[in-house]
């Protein structure tokens, strides 16, 4: 860790301790496990603040936040087995929807997108308080949001408390269209969605189906799960990966598809994950790079990583594409 990360957990500790006494949690470590637990089952969009008002992503965040309320907090926590701080929590969330955030709160206070004020946030906004940045929470809306607050406490919903002194917006816009969220019109471009594939394609109905229902094209779906299993829905990698559309374990854990062998599933959850990437770079073929080897090497190089697996992948899926 770095001395300006040390400095920024030090002040967020000194900060809430301030104006907070610490208490002494309530919870043993059978009752926190009983709360994780059910914190992880009953998740979903019967809360009212998971149904939210903004875009589905923004909800998805928030749903992934909740399963970690009663998880306790622990400075410089980035596992919910053993506790979560205020941006190991915020990391947490959106690393399971594929979104590579910064670790420490004052970075991520300038991830994504300014998001001008209280009014204007909808759920799923980074909350950042303190300048410099020492906190930052997961805005739920209604004044509400999720946060790890302080040692002695859970993760937890609570009021908003002071004015944010920046919130920022990671995933969609609200009401952004299917087009917006992207699919190719020309190669490394985002155009228009494509809702059927070609007479005969394998598994068409369910490509079809997630088009319709994410905006992300049909044939890129079709194309992606040609290359990553060649149609092949017990298909199982060295690396891991499984399935038609070749998730990982913990990417479809992230993505709430509990079988990666079920190709309604993994169509369905390899859709929520290229419609967020492609929304979040604007492109299919950094795109498809995160899909093959994560964002954080998208980033790293600021464009397709230079992995030859990775590069041969973008070329062959946007070679089928174009024949399509």
């Amino acid at each position: 860790m770095s001395i300006s990360e040390v400095t920024s957990r030090i002040g967020q500790i000194q900060a809430q301790l301030a104006t907070l006494a610490p208490q002494p949690t309530s919870a043993g470590s059978t009752a926190f496990t009983g709360a994780l637990d059910q914190a992880t089952a009953t998740a979903s969009a019967t809360s009212r603040y998971a149904a939210g008002t903004g875009s589905g992503q923004g909800s998805e965040v928030v749903a992934h936040a909740r399963k970690y309320l009663g998880v306790p907090y622990v400075w410089g926590g980035t596992n919910p087995a053993t506790g979560l701080d205020c941006s190991g929590l915020v990391q947490k969330v959106y690393d399971e929807l594929g979104y590579d955030l910064p670790r420490v709160s004052y970075q991520q206070a300038t991830a994504g997108r300014p998001v001008a004020n209280l009014a204007q946030a909808q759920p799923g906004d980074i909350l950042a308080f303190g300048s410099p940045v020492h906190h930052v929470g997961i805005y739920i809306g209604d004044n509400q949001m999720i946060h790890a607050p302080r040692p002695g406490k859970d993760v937890e919903v609570s009021s908003v408390y002071e004015t944010p002194t920046a919130i920022r917006r990671v995933v969609p816009d609200a009401g952004a269209t299917a087009s917006a969220a992207g699919t190719i019109g020309t190669v490394g471009t985002v155009g228009a969605v494509a809702g059927r594939v070609a007479a005969g394609t394998p598994y068409a109905n369910l490509f079809e189906s997630a088009a319709a229902k994410y905006g992300v094209s049909a044939d890129l779906l079709s194309a992606v799960a040609r290359q990553e299993s060649g149609y092949n829905p017990r298909a199982t990698s060295p690396a891991g990966a499984q399935g038609l559309m070749q998730l990982m374990p913990g990417t479809a854990d992230g993505l709430g598809v509990t079988n990666s062998y079920d190709p309604a599933q993994a169509v369905d959850g390899a859709a929520r994950l290229l419609k967020g990437l492609l929304a979040r770079f604007g492109s299919t073929d950094l795109a498809l790079a995160a899909y093959n080897a994560g964002p954080g090497a998208v980033l790293k190089y600021n464009g397709v990583p230079p992995y030859a697996e990775t590069q041969n992948y973008v070329r062959s899926v946007m070679s089928t594409l174009e024949a399509a």
